[in-house]
């Protein structure tokens, strides 16, 4: 089976994965409009090529502490069924073509909130690289949650 191609991102020093055909684009991070009542990790709303997308902190959504944007800082503009949303993360600039038979199960050990999240754990040359659950990430069991980022 031939390799997918990811899109390599950190959040909190970790390297982490999506598929590059669920990311639209990626830019840097401008101008975030606060939003009443978001989830915790709903930085807000941004701007992005001419559509207005909720910004989903992804340090926040995985319980790690926030950090300021700097110029590392990035939007991936992800698309999942109908929704558009803007994922921040620490840095991504990187592709990655990674074979589907190298992508392991997370173990038992991740299975708790982060762990919820994760495909699998793929080895990549010397260093281990998380490949995200787009769906996980962006399920909300909160109803009210889930209204905001449509």
């Amino acid at each position: 089976m031939a390799s997918d191609t990811y899109i390599l991102f950190a959040v909190a020093g970790t390297t982490y994965a999506l598929r590059s055909r669920d990311v639209a684009h990626v830019e840097m991070v401008e101008q975030v409009t606060g939003v009443p009542n978001a989830a915790s990790f709903v930085d807000g709303v941004v701007f992005s090529r001419g559509v207005v997308v909720p910004a989903l902190n992804l340090r926040a959504r995985f319980g790690f502490q926030r950090a300021p944007y700097d110029l590392s800082t990035r939007l991936l503009v992800v698309h999942h069924g109908d929704r558009t949303v803007g994922l921040i993360v620490d840095g991504a600039r990187e592709f990655a073509a990674i074979d589907p038979a190298s992508i392991q199960p997370p173990a038992t050990a991740l299975s708790g909130l982060s762990g919820r999240y994760l495909e699998g754990v793929a080895n990549l040359g010397d260093r281990l690289v998380l490949v995200l659950n787009l769906e996980a990430v962006l399920t909300f069991s909160d109803p009210v949650l889930e209204s905001q980022v449509h």
